[in-house]
């Protein structure tokens, strides 16, 4: 395997625990470095992995013991903090979504493009036995001729258990921006490429009330649509119906359905790597729950990275591209700008970016893709 590839991580919050719990002891990586605008929480990280630096941000993006930068910043910094360590001829690899925006998003990818450095992107989960499975059932033909898809996602707002919430109701954020790229990239791995998109949107209130935390009580402001919905028009002929909501409190509806000829799927929860795929064929009686037959097994969040890393050599001496890209990061930032920007002016808009589908996810093992070259 040669030596570890050397990491970097931008961004020791939350979801950085996600990442160690597949990274830290991983025989293909090493952290080398951690950096956050708050030293004690970088350094808090660091003393937790073996060989491991708490630095600055701009000395991380700079060093170069650090082949990768793990982009684990707030949206609002993801493309400068991206920027930066491309200018420093470093891989990134960052939490979704790509950028705030989209001129943003089209300066890193065009930037990385340049510099000949790789770019990769949330979410993985969509490469786990879950989406992955369901994926395989629309190839071999399950249902027939896909012609629709429906994906639902309804929560009463991140206020109600995040103690820090504000960027989730700032612009760049909500429902949109924070939970479709899991849905989007689903549908692109299951439908392909969008083409167009129609969408609406709303606002149910001016300000919600953190509850929990050091700050429970505390009023924040909403200064984004809290509950947006659209259709999506896939290359193919397909049409998606999606709606994201901070507004709602609950759903029966499946995560995603994927409507055919022959049948229907009901696919799992697009923010988990795992999940049954039930299928309903036509002339059916009831549902029937499809064995995992595709993605990686007892994956977690990071295996997007790995992946990455695995993307072999082409002919050429380039690489790749990786399963969860920048281009299609970009593709699925360019879906939901768009629903949001013709929720506001009320008319369909065309897509100005599009992506190749990416590579299905063969049926592979933890000692596999732990181990992968």
């Amino acid at each position: 395997m040669g030596e570890p590839h050397r990491v970097g991580i931008v961004g020791a919050g939350w979801i950085s625990g996600a990442y160690l719990e597949t990274l830290r002891d991983h025989p293909r990586v090493t952290i080398a470095a951690v950096a956050d605008l708050d030293a004690a929480r970088a350094e808090s990280v660091a003393a937790g992995i073996v060989g491991c630096r708490a630095v600055g941000v701009d000395e991380l993006l700079r060093d170069d013991a650090v082949e990768t930068v793990l982009n684990l910043t707030v949206p609002a910094a993801h493309a400068s903090v991206a920027l930066g360590a491309i200018s420093h001829g470093k891989q990134v690899y960052g939490e979704k979504p790509l950028a705030a925006d989209m001129p943003a998003a089209r300066s890193l990818i065009d930037r990385a493009a340049a510099a000949e450095v790789r770019v990769g992107c949330a979410p993985d989960t969509v490469l786990g036995t879950g989406v992955q499975t369901a994926r395989a059932a629309v190839d071999t033909g399950l249902i027939g001729r896909p012609l629709s898809a429906v994906a639902v996602m309804a929560t009463a707002g991140h206020e109600r258990w995040h103690h820090n919430p504000d960027f989730y109701y700032l612009p760049g954020g909500g429902p949109l921006l924070d939970m479709g790229p899991y849905y989007i990239s689903a549908l692109v791995h299951l439908l392909g490429p969008i083409v167009s998109v129609t969408g609406a949107a709303s606002r149910l209130r001016p300000s919600r009330v953190i509850g929990s935390g050091a700050r429970a009580g505390e009023q924040i402001p909403v200064l984004t649509d809290t509950h947006v919905t659209g259709v999506l028009h896939h290359a193919n002929g397909a049409l998606s119906t999606i709606t994201t909501s901070f507004d709602a409190v609950r759903t029966t509806a499946a995560p995603i359905e994927v409507h055919g000829e022959a049948g229907t799927l009901a696919v799992p929860d697009p923010n988990h790597f795992t999940g049954d795929v039930r299928l309903f064929e036509l002339g059916g009686s009831d549902w029937q729950t499809l064995e995992p037959s595709a993605g990686y097994l007892t994956a977690t969040r990071g295996i997007g990275l790995l992946d990455m890393l695995s993307a072999p050599a082409s002919a050429a001496g380039s690489t790749s591209v990786p399963r969860a890209s920048g281009s299609l990061a970009l593709h699925v930032l360019d879906a939901m700008t768009s629903l949001l920007q013709s929720a506001e002016e009320g008319r369909r808009l065309e897509l100005t970016t599009t992506t190749d589908r990416p590579d299905p996810v063969p049926l592979t093992t933890a000692e596999t893709w732990q181990t992968a070259t």
